[in-house]
């Protein structure tokens, strides 16, 4: 009866890893995508500002789906589309800016 109880303890625990671990990748991406907005990727990097914004779209979808290994999948990949929108958009910004004149 112990066994029983602690066999099922456990698989309710890894039941509950699926649902969690999506959880915190879909809040980590969904962070991502709004620092690369704050840079200005819809205008700096189109290509992977659109492409974090569909894989985090399909994560979204998986999880719906309860294919939660999908939809962590996805989601990490909308998190490293939007950082490196984020980054190219911060570079964009850092050399269109006009140089500032020097106090001589």
């Amino acid at each position: 009866m112990k066994r029983l109880s602690v066999l099922l303890t456990v698989a309710g625990a890894l039941a509950a890893c699926g649902p969690v671990k999506t959880t915190a990748n879909l809040l980590d991406a969904e962070v991502q995508i709004q620092a690369a907005r704050t840079a200005g990727a819809e205008k700096e990097a189109p290509y992977e500002w659109t492409a974090a914004n569909l894989y985090l779209q399909k994560a979204r979808e998986e999880v719906g789906y309860s294919d939660y290994q999908a939809g962590v999948d996805f989601a990490v990949k909308a998190a490293r589309f939007a950082n490196e929108a984020r980054e190219k958009s911060m570079a964009a910004a850092g050399t269109d800016a006009p140089a500032r004149p020097q106090n001589p």
